[in-house]
């Protein structure tokens, strides 16, 4: 099933609100040409995948209760450095988390992370944007027992106190002979052929670590915090 067939699948459905409210999907329009060509042009490769521009004549968004507007077309809004540096921001949910897909360099759009702010989390939430769309729809069917609030209330904290997805470099052969603006002292975050529900937290070591992406791979290099013993931190303060 593309998005845009997962999209209309679910148009119709009733789903109720916390205050019990009845509500429905509310699509935004769709893109007529010109606007495709201007969301083209902004694209990596300037390539759009066929199945996202049928989704995005069809419509480029929907209101959701509990979220923040679905956006298909937010092209390069996300703000983190280095953790998804082409990428759709999907949505949020107005407490600073989001859900981000990821495209690569050549245009190809992969899977949604959710963004965790606090604790500071990234998971892989869905293997594509059609299973996005899907969970969503469960999301209004099922509330606190649908993938996506098991990730936001319960996921999110496994992985933060567990340290899930993360390895120190020696640990594995990468390969980052190729790769410039290294940290100093780093740890990998590697989500390459994992499942949905797996992450790794992206600020555990330092509160605002510099990130490297080196590849289109699912695979960030973050700072490791430096631990500094008395005399260190003593000199460094009087310099």
């Amino acid at each position: 099933m593309t998005a845009k067939q997962r999209l209309e699948s679910i148009l119709g459905n009733q789903y109720e609100s916390e205050d019990g409210d009845l509500y429905e999907v509310e699509l935004m329009g769709g893109m007529d040409d010109d606007e495709m060509v201007n969301f083209k042009r902004q694209l990596p490769n300037n390539f759009l995948p066929d199945e996202i521009e049928q989704l995005l004549r069809f419509s480029r968004g929907f209101e959701f209760y509990g979220l923040e507007e679905i956006r298909f077309d937010a092209y390069g809004t996300f703000g983190i450095d280095g953790l998804f540096p082409r990428s759709i921001e999907l949505a949020g949910d107005g407490f600073g988390n989001f859900w981000i897909l990821d495209i690569d360099s050549l245009g190809v759009w992969n899977s949604v992370y959710y963004v965790c702010n606090d604790p500071a989390v990234i998971v892989k939430h869905s293997e594509n944007l059609g299973d996005f769309i899907k969970h969503i729809d469960e999301f209004g069917k099922k509330g606190n027992a649908s993938h996506l609030d098991k990730i936001h209330e319960k996921v999110v904290f496994e992985i933060w106190d567990g340290d899930l997805g993360i390895s120190e470099p020696y640990k594995k052969d990468y390969d980052f002979t190729s790769v410039t603006g290294f940290p100093e002292m780093y740890i990998v975050a590697d989500l390459i052929n994992k499942p949905v529900n797996a992450g790794f937290p992206w600020a555990k070591q330092n509160k605002n670590p510099k990130i490297v992406r080196p590849s289109d791979a699912p695979l960030w290099i973050i700072e490791k915090k430096v631990k500094q013993n008395f005399w260190t931190s003593l000199f460094s303060k009087s310099k």
